[in-house]
């Protein structure tokens, strides 16, 4: 906390079988550090900044499938903080942005693109995951909010040509802490470089009618 200037006051506790962590964000931003998920622009890429994965693993763990020392990548995505990355979008000059968390990729992409005059071209292939992602989810060890985010996105995907139902999975995949989604132009990536920030290029924007297009 003390990292990103931001403190802890009050709170409660209660026993339970698992971890769990809620809290409430009270704070005021200056409007020229906001940054928006809508305003991305025909010609945009866009750029992931942490690799999908951890609804998928976490779900393995709690199911058997892998110990906690195989969950330490994940992890170490979980406790990075997407506060560099985000001050870093600032001086790119990115148009949109979202963090990926509890609707998945899908989802919160989705949420960029609906009701505006623009589509969102997501190349699957190109999209990054966590070691032993694929692995798990060929097991079945993939969270039900997977499921919800995916039967959510049905009327609202168009496909290149016929992509298997446990690839869609992949990407509705619920994140605790995932990364950036953002949309900007490509010089702006060498802002990210500079500064050894992970991204990766994951499709591009388009004019369209406010879709993901698949491929």
């Amino acid at each position: 906390l003390d990292s990103v200037d931001v403190r802890l006051i009050g709170g409660h506790t209660f026993e339970d079988s698992e971890l769990k962590f809620g809290l409430s964000v009270t704070g005021t931003v200056n409007k020229t550090d906001i940054l928006r998920n809508n305003g991305a622009l025909a010609g945009d890429i866009l750029v992931l900044t942490k690799p999908l994965g951890s609804g998928i693993l976490t779900t393995a763990l709690k199911g058997g499938r892998i110990g906690v020392d195989e969950l330490k990548e994940a992890v170490s995505w979980m406790t990075t903080l997407n506060n560099q990355s985000a001050r870093t979008a600032l001086r790119a000059g990115i148009h949109a942005c979202t963090d990926v968390t509890g609707f998945g990729l899908l989802g919160h992409a989705f949420n960029m693109v609906r009701d505006t005059g623009t589509d969102f071209v997501i190349d699957l292939k190109e999209v990054p995951f966590m070691d032993r992602v694929h692995e798990m989810a060929d097991k079945g060890m993939i969270p039900e909010g997977a499921y919800r985010n995916l039967n959510f996105l049905r009327g609202h995907l168009l496909m290149e040509n016929d992509i298997p139902e446990d690839d869609l999975l992949l990407v509705c995949d619920p994140q605790t802490s995932g990364g950036l989604l953002l949309a900007m132009e490509e010089p702006g990536l060498q802002e990210f470089t500079a500064k050894g920030i992970f991204t990766k290029v994951i499709g591009r924007v388009v004019e369209g009618k406010g879709r993901l297009l698949l491929r």
